[in-house]
């Protein structure tokens, strides 16, 4: 994790102390079902969450200590819970493995950043729409293979942006549901040392549902699942950052980031203003991509578990869901704040002549009378000469002088295949398809 790139809130969901927070209460819960099961005494459980009532301080350092003779993490935490709980704490971890303790918890953190996640997706798909709305016949060029193709609206734009957000939206909580699943079954998964209704009342008071069926460990194709999620969503960031870093291009230059008063753009260009935050999105979509694939080869792990799986959850968990968290954040922040030129955009729109309108001119000969082969050759002959003439020629102006052309069509039904107009007919109907 990079704290460059992190936001408190995501942030304090990794930090060792609220690992073991989690983990405490994974214990205490245990053993209080433990306890009602007729297991261990019930004072056992009770003598816990006494303590846990002091709201006591988690010492990480002192933990840590302790590790470094045991080897093992999960122990070094119960030794130091004993030390501060006494006697009763002996009945912690009854008939438990680790796992039963990492897995859940990593469930929880998992869910629990999915959470803010989904928060952040909706602050996200708020300011979109806001923009949209702002933007929606606001005229300008759509683009295919980065060429003129034919006039859209940047509402157009953006209200896609905003379908496609909505998605990921969907996508998150279907991962979340997927991730947040409880397993106290004990070695090998057997249940063969704890009883099943702990792991109920565990998974109920967490949040949690209960794994149907793990093998110590909690089948990995549901973190495979959760964390290609969020690089899809990163690569719909991604996508838009892209699109207003091509739109900053000084030759198109149709909108850009928000430059605040004595932001520098250049330490030796002082014209300079650079996309830099949608220049970071996408480093930061790349990195957030690159965890998917270990979390994909996290799934084979060796007969009923092995532990390659741990130090790659102990780097993807916090890397992953934190980037995305920034992520989602900074380009929410680039969206509310977007420059956007609607006469650039028009004039863009104009430049090449009235190319844009090939199109109609090529139906119209069709429904004229024209074969498609001859109408596509009469439009593509004059539109060339505009093309080579960097739109200092007029296409309208080159077809009413074309007796090919006019032979089908009057110079009248030839204009009227130049209205701008026409192409925004329908953009109404998109939008309540979007944002209805």
């Amino acid at each position: 994790m990079v704290p460059r790139y992190a936001r408190p809130q995501m942030s304090a969901l990794w930090e060792p102390e609220a690992r073991y927070r989690i983990w405490f209460e994974i214990e205490a819960h245990a053993t209080e079902k433990l306890g009602n099961l007729g297991v261990v005494p019930p004072s056992a459980a009770r003598a816990l969450w006494d303590w846990w009532a002091t709201d006591p301080v988690i010492d990480v350092a002192a933990i840590d200590a302790i590790e470094a003779v045991t080897k093992h993490d999960v122990i070094a935490f119960l030794t130091w819970v004993a030390e501060q709980v006494g006697d009763e704490a002996r009945f912690m971890h009854q008939g438990m493995t680790s796992s039963d303790v990492l897995d859940t918890t990593l469930a929880v953190q998992l869910a629990r950043a999915a959470d803010i996640l989904l928060e952040d997706l909706d602050l996200l798909l708020d300011a979109i729409k806001r923009r949209a709305i702002e933007h929606k016949y606001t005229p300008t060029i759509g683009r295919s293979h980065g060429i003129h193709a034919e006039p859209v609206t940047f509402g157009l734009k953006l209200a896609q942006a905003y379908a496609e957000f909505s998605r990921c939206r969907k996508r998150l909580i279907a991962a979340r549901e997927e991730i947040a699943t409880c397993a106290i079954s004990g070695a090998v998964g057997t249940f063969a040392n704890i009883d099943p209704r702990v792991e109920q009342h565990v998974a109920e008071r967490l949040g949690l549902q209960v794994e149907p069926i793990s093998t110590q460990v909690i089948p990995r194709d549901r973190h495979a699942m959760y964390f290609a999620t969020l690089g899809v969503i990163a690569s719909c960031i991604e996508r838009v950052a892209v699109e207003i870093r091509h739109l900053q291009r000084t030759e198109v230059l149709e909108a850009e980031e928000y430059f605040s008063p004595g932001q520098k753009g250049s330490s030796a260009m002082p014209h300079k203003r650079n996309p830099i935050l949608t220049e970071n999105l996408t480093g930061q979509a790349r990195m957030i991509r690159g965890y998917t694939i270990p979390a994909m080869e996290n799934v084979a792990l060796w007969h009923e578990r092995d532990i390659s799986h741990s130090s790659v959850e102990r780097f993807i968990g916090p890397d992953a869901t934190i980037t995305l968290d920034f992520a989602l954040g900074r380009l929410t922040g680039v969206i509310d704040k977007l420059l956007v030129y609607p006469a650039r955009m028009q004039k863009n729109l104009d430049r090449m002549g009235g190319l844009v309108h090939s199109q109609r001119v090529l139906l119209a000969l069709t429904q004229a009378g024209v074969s498609r082969e001859d109408a596509y050759r009469l439009v593509q002959r004059n539109a060339m000469q505009v093309w080579e003439s960097d739109g200092e020629k007029s296409l309208l102006d080159l077809l009413e002088a074309d007796s090919e052309v006019i032979a089908a069509l009057s110079a009248e039904d030839i204009k009227a295949k130049f209205d701008l107009a026409y192409h925004y007919k329908e953009v109404d109907r998109i939008f309540e398809r979007v944002f209805d």
